[in-house]
């Protein structure tokens, strides 16, 4: 059967129809989480909806073309909307097995649970208080019904650093307040339920910068690599146990020296840093990398992508389960403003935007998560990512027939140059926003020992 041309070369009344249904879906994921599964409570307690916003609320704040929001006004929120979304078991597949259950008041314990949202174990992350359950979290795990992990003894909700967790589900804590601990603890459970002694890399990330560490959950999301923690010079005990524990496995440092520094380096053994000094391209930087196989190498078109707020730290956490391999595995990537997309992130994005020279029904799709409500990222900062996103046409330019290239031209690249002109000759996997589609790797990030 023939396939059919995206919506950008549709017509306009055709684009219109198709808004309209692809509302009543979208919103209807949201209902069905925020209204059916949850009920009215008739409560002011803001509700776990994919789209966000009031209900009246349509396009392009629910979606766009490439976008789409988990519009919660706050984590815990966000943080069951994505579950909901990740393990949609209304239908009788695709329960979640187990969920955890983060703290939401410490985005460094949330985010060193994130490993156990990996296949094999494959929770996703809701959050919670001390004293009580959050109702978005509450009817979540309701929604979900997890029926227990075999491997774990039944567990059915890990919970971490003694949160609030629904009595009636069969749970296994993580405790610790040090969120090295947390992580020491996290390690052994991974190490139980897979039966393998090593992970295959150790991620450590700042424990007192969120902006520098939240990129990691989407890695260990995607992983289950374990996440730990150093802060300046200091290599807390947790953190050396795991590096200790696996002394053959390679270790990466997110983030510069100025939150983690060269003397934290040598304490971690051989560890390679990645990351820049700003949080938005410390982000990029780290969804560019790649050193073996460790590490996104997104520097083509054809991914999936979410945007957090670096103001709302454990939207990285409660994103996670979007990156894991279940969905579309991609990067986590920031803004540190709310009404438009900060340079670094519109150039990031304008250079894998994806396109097609003849058949669009062929080429590679980006595709956009907004975490967080209006608040986080305006209706024109997901526009303006829309517009960087969407699947644009780029020409063919190929050298006529009939010219004859000087034989003292060189060719670098894809481009031919003479000492009279230059012509540019972009190949077909071009991103759209690119001027040229082969991949240079020098310019590539290099691991920084």
């Amino acid at each position: 059967m023939p396939s059919p041309l995206p919506p950008s070369l549709w017509s306009d009344t055709a684009q219109r129809v198709a808004a309209v249904v692809a509302l009543l879906l979208v919103a209807g994921i949201g209902f069905g989480a925020g209204y059916l599964v949850f009920g009215d409570s008739g409560s002011d307690e803001s509700t776990a909806t994919v789209g966000g916003g009031s209900r009246g609320s349509g396009f392009p704040e629910t979606a766009t073309r490439n976008t789409t929001r988990v519009g919660g006004a706050d984590a815990i929120a966000d943080a069951a909307a994505v579950a909901l979304a990740t393990y949609p078991s209304a239908g009788g597949v695709g329960a979640a097995a187990a969920v955890t259950i983060a703290p939401a008041n410490n985005w460094q314990q949330a985010l060193a649970a994130t490993p156990l949202v990996a296949d094999p174990i494959g929770t996703p992350i809701l959050l919670s208080n001390q004293g009580q359950v959050p109702q978005p979290t509450s009817d979540a795990v309701a929604a979900l019904g997890p029926k227990g992990l075999d491997e774990a003894g039944g567990t059915q909700a890990y919970v971490v650093g003694g949160v609030a967790a629904p009595d009636d589900l069969e749970q296994s804590p993580v405790a610790g307040t040090d969120p090295a601990d947390i992580a020491d603890a996290i390690d052994g459970e991974r190490e139980k339920i897979t039966g393998e002694k090593d992970p295959d890399h150790i991620l450590v990330v700042s424990s007192t910068d969120a902006a520098m560490a939240m990129p990691a959950a989407a890695w260990a999301a995607r992983s289950g690599d374990p996440i730990l923690f150093a802060d300046g010079d200091t290599v807390p005990q947790g953190t050396a146990n795991v590096i200790d524990r696996h002394p053959d496995t390679p270790v990466y440092v997110l983030g510069p020296e100025s939150v983690i520094s060269d003397e934290a380096l040598k304490e971690l053994g051989d560890a390679t840093r990645v990351g820049s000094e700003d949080p938005v391209d410390n982000a990029i930087t780290f969804a560019r990398f790649t050193d073996g196989d460790f590490g996104w190498n997104i520097n083509d078109p054809g991914h999936g992508f979410a945007i957090a707020n670096i103001s709302r730290p454990l939207d990285a956490p409660a994103a996670a389960p979007l990156t894991a391999t279940g969905g579309s595995p991609g990067p986590l990537l920031l803004t540190d403003e709310a009404a438009s997309v900060p340079p670094a992130l519109e150039s990031f994005l304008s250079d894998t935007q994806p396109g097609f020279e003849d058949d669009p029904t062929r080429a590679v799709f980006n595709h956009v998560w907004i975490i967080g409500n209006t608040d986080a990222m305006s209706i024109a900062f997901q526009a303006q990512v829309d517009q960087l996103t969407k699947l644009a046409p780029v020409s063919n330019q190929t050298t006529p027939p009939d010219v004859t290239v000087p034989e003292d031209a060189t060719t670098t690249g894809s481009t031919t140059t003479t000492t009279e002109e230059t012509t540019t000759i972009p190949d077909l996997g071009a991103g759209a926003g690119s001027t040229s589609t082969s991949t240079d790797q020098s310019e590539l990030p290099t691991p920084d020992k």
